[in-house]
Formats: C-alpha cells, structure tokens, sequence
C-alpha cells in the first residue's frame, strides 16, 4: 500500500497549487502538468469536460449558449420529429379525414401536451407560415362566436385547436370560461410564449350563425382547402354580417305558438291556445321593448313572464270555463331557459367546472325573474278572488294525437325562434316528436315517474341529434336543443309559483324542486346520450386508454 508520501506531486509548481496532503484517487499524477493561471484556487472538472488537444466545434459569435432543452441544429421545421416521446411510447392515433374534425381535436385536447402525437405534414401555399398573432386573433374570434352561440366549452376548445392547428400552431393551449377565451402558444421550450385573450361581451342565440362557423372550421381543418388566412378572415366577416334568417314577425309568431302549443300539450283547448298565444306575443314584445331601452335580460323575463299570467287570471276572475293554468302554464314553456341549462350541465359533466357554474347561475337569475313576473301577477289576482287552486292538477286527457301534433309544432317553433336553418328544422320537429311519444308511453302508459320518463326521453334526444350532428359534420344545438322543448318543466314550475302565491311556501318549494329535477333529467339525459351515441361512432383513439382522458380526470382523492 502506497503511503501519502510517496502520492504527493513531486514538482514545486505544482506543489505550490495543490495541498501536498491530498490522498485519493483524484490527486494528480506524477508527471502529469498542471494548467496554469488557476490562482491558487482548485478547478472543478468531471468526464464532460472536453480533453486537452480536443478542438470542440464553435459556433456563430452572436448565438447564446445552447442547453439540453435548445433546438438541435440539425433540426428541421419540414420534417420534424416528434417533441417528445413518453416512457410509455406514442400512442397511436388515427387523424383521419372521414371522421368529423370534433372528434378528431377533442381526442388531442385530452391528452397531455407531452403524449400528443406528431403532427401531422400541412401544406398551405404560404410556406414562411403567417404571423402567430394573426392566427391566435382569427382563433379567438371563432370561439367567441361560437361561445356566444351557446356552444359548450370542450366543443369551443376544440375549435379553436382546430383553426390553430391548421395553421401550423400544433403547440397551443386554449382556455374558455364563460365570459373569456384565451390562448397560448409556445414554439419552443426556449422561447417565450405568445398569449392573447377575448372577453365575450354580447350573446346571441343564431343557430344558422353557429352552423356556418362550424363550416369554416371544418373548412380550415384540412389541408387540401389551403385556406390562406386573408380568406378566413373574409368568410369569417360575412358570417358576423349576415341577418338572421327569419324577421321579428316570424320571431313574435313563433313565440306565441309555442306557448299555444304547450297549453294544449298539458290539456288545454282551442281558446286557451288563442289566450296563451296573445299572452305569449305581448310578453315578447315587452321584453323586446326592454331590450331596446338597454335593461338586464332578468328585467326582461319578468316583464315578459306577466301577461300569460294576467291573462289567466283575467279569465278566471271573468269566470271563463277554460283551464287558466293551462294558460299560464303555456307561457311559461316560451321562457324556460332550456338551451342554457343544457349547456351549463353538459360543462359540468365534461370537467369545466367554472363556466357550469357561472352558466347554472345564469339559468337561476332567469328564472328568479321569471318567478318574480309570475308572482307579481299571481298575488294580485289572488287578492281580487281568482279562484286560483294549486291542489287542482292538470287533468291532461288521454289525446296521443293532439298531443304529438302539439310537441312537434312546439319544436318546430322552438327552432324558429333559436334561428336555425331551414333544412334542420324538419329533423328537430321530428325529434321532438319522438321524444314525447318515448315520454307519454313511460309515463301515461307504464305508470313511470316523471322524472326517469323524462331522462329516458331526452337521452334519445342526444343520442339522435349527436348522430345527425356527426353525420352532417356540424354542432348537436340544433338538432337537441329546440327538441328537448315538449320535455321543459313548464307545469311543475307554474305551481309551484302559485303555492307561494297563497303563502304554502312548502307545497311550493315542493313543486320547484320537482321541476328542478326535470330540469336536471333533461339536461344529464341529453348530455348521456350524446357520450352513448360515440359508442357507435368511429372516435380517433377509442383503441387506447388515452383516448377517454376526461373520464379519469378526478376521482375523488
């Protein structure tokens, strides 16, 4: 064994450099030359230093200095590799062009940023690419009509993946709340990202608007259409120019209809539908009044929740022999707010937690305007003598007939009236048919309760309107939306009001919480069908557990 002695440098510049006292493996050699110039201070080195009389390659004087997270020099935008390659390997995703661009971008958007495969070669005529702001602002003006429109929130971000990734921008993150869209894109993990937002101001329901900027979508979704981005932003301005496709008149029409429609619906007769439809045209053009003077939308369902009342209780204090609930009942159904409610849940049940909340609170401060509009009235006629009874229910009569009729034209003005396109209208009035049918043999003829009839029903709205929307390439609003209207808790919710009206506040918080959950059936029912129908659909990485990502998002702990 060698003694400590005999392990010291034998030279004195070396001596005077190192402390002779040195005794390890890392003590320097005899004979071995020391780098001069280290000041008396020890150097640092280890088996990534480059050897003596080893030239490393330099680059450019005015390039920074790289780390293991710069881009290789070799690397090719052209023919990238992929970004990243997980333990677990790439999961195998087929993106191909007959399957509609949703299901294709809600695949990618449920994987991890790091688990998403590589993209796929886009050729567009402008090869430099277009500028990144320019790209991140078209994205949100997209989603922003789309938001608007009453989209979900996990179809918008679809979208605006989507047009994002059209353009080249694979590495984007979208972000939708209830009143605000943002994006982030960053092109590599050296560079600074680049992040814009989009508050939503106004909403407007126009299911043909929302139609026409899923086309663009899915126009901008493949790459043999090279859509230049001028040209996107010019179809997207004739989309926000366009009128509505049907006039005020019609509008005020439809609304009259459909509460005429609904009175019959919970057994009314011929002049109930009359008095329901006046009711239900003088209450649109108040709130439209309303409207045009700038008030809050909750004033606006409160003024237009007061004439069917009024007119019921006009007829019973007149002594007219119709039901006036009926009556009431019927203008009820033109103010539920059934597309609101639906998108607010199916938020929840996909995971965005935030604008659920803020869209059910939506739909609760409507219908607290709706209750006051209906209760003003109520307590009035209650107190000039209306024999107004809430015991009394509506008897409605076995007319299977009258009564699909009367669902059929009460979707066919509900479309009317969310502004959708001529050649969908048929389609939802047929579903609304058929979703009463499945309601009135549950109910009425298999003595089921309301409440699983009505989740029954709206289960097969979803399953069909999701197979309609995915076989015309386009959004499940309008073929679910305006059929989920013979469904709406219209009568549940008007006696309820009414039991508070003569101080039974339990019986009526009773009534309201049933109506509550009609509400919730409708809304799960049609949201569960919709996630049925993919079972029977070609969805993009329905092989691999990657595929379902949202299901796994929380579980409890």
């Amino acid at each position: 064994m060698t003694s400590a002695e005999d392990r010291k440098p034998q030279s004195d510049e070396a001596r005077s450099v190192y402390d002779p006292e040195i005794t390890s493996e890392f003590a320097i050699p005899d004979g071995l030359a020391v780098p001069k110039g280290v000041g008396g201070e020890s150097e640092t080195s280890s088996e990534f230093a480059v050897p003596e009389g080893l030239q490393a390659p330099e680059g450019p004087a005015a390039e920074p200095e790289g780390s293991a997270f710069s881009t290789p020099r070799t690397y090719s935008a052209k023919h990238a590799p992929p970004a990243f390659t997980p333990a677990t390997g790439v999961p195998v995703v087929s993106l191909t062009k007959d399957v509609p661009w949703q299901d294709r971008m809600r695949t990618m958007l449920r994987m991890p940023v790091a688990e998403r495969p590589a993209p796929e070669p886009l050729h567009k005529e402008d090869e430099t690419g277009p500028a990144v702001p320019r790209v991140l602002d078209l994205t949100l003006r997209i989603g922003e009509l789309l938001l608007a429109g009453g989209e979900g929130a996990e179809d918008v971000e679809a979208a605006m993946f989507a047009v994002c990734r059209s353009y080249g921008l694979d590495r984007c993150e979208p972000n939708v709340t209830f009143t605000l869209l943002s994006i982030s894109y960053q092109p590599s993990l050296v560079e600074d990202p680049v992040t814009a937002s989009r508050t939503v101001r106004r909403r407007g329901t126009d299911y043909t608007r929302l139609a026409a900027v899923y086309q663009l979508v899915d126009d901008l979704s493949y790459p043999e259409t090279a859509f230049s981005l001028e040209e996107a932003y010019r179809r997207l301005a004739e989309i926000r120019r366009n009128r509505h496709p049907y006039p005020t008149w019609v509008l005020t029409s439809a609304s009259g209809l459909l509460a005429g429609a609904a009175s019959v619906l919970v057994g009314g007769d011929a002049i109930v539908f009359v008095a329901a439809a006046l009711g239900a045209m003088l209450g649109d053009r108040l709130a439209w009044l309303c409207a045009g003077r700038g008030l809050p939308e909750f004033y606006q369902f409160t003024v237009a929740a007061m004439p069917p009342a009024a007119i019921g209780v006009a007829l019973t204090v007149a002594h007219v022999d119709v039901k006036a609930s009926a009556v009431i009942t019927g203008g009820l159904f033109a103010l539920l707010p059934g597309r609101a409610l639906v998108a607010g849940v199916q938020d929840g049940l996909t995971g965005f937690y935030i604008t659920a909340s803020a869209r059910l609170l939506e739909v609760m401060y409507l219908f607290v305007g709706i209750v006051v509009g209906v209760l003003v009235v109520l307590y009035f006629g209650v107190q000039f003598g209306a024999d107004l009874n809430p015991d009394v229910v509506l008897i409605i009569e076995e007319r299977p007939l009258w009564q699909i009729g009367a669902s059929m034209l009460l979707s066919l003005t509900f479309a009317v009236l969310l502004q959708q396109e001529r050649s969908t209208v048929l389609v939802v009035t047929l579903n609304g048919g058929v979703a009463w049918s499945v309601y009135g043999a549950l109910h009425y003829v298999g003595e089921i309760s309301p409440v699983a009839s009505t989740a029954v029903a709206a289960g097969l709205v979803g399953l069909f309107g999701q197979m309609l929307s995915r076989y015309r390439f386009a959004s499940a609003l309008p073929y679910t939306t305006a059929a989920i209207g013979p469904l709406l808790p219209g009568s549940a919710t008007y006696f309820g009001l009414l039991s508070i009206a003569r101080d039974d506040v339990d019986k009526g918080l009773v009534s309201l919480a049933t109506a509550a959950s009609l509400a919730m059936a409708i809304a799960i029912g049609v949201n569960l069908g919709s996630e049925i129908s993919r079972l029977f659909l070609r969805v993009p990485g329905g092989a691999s557990a990657a595929g379902r990502r949202a299901a796994k998002r929380t579980r409890g702990f």
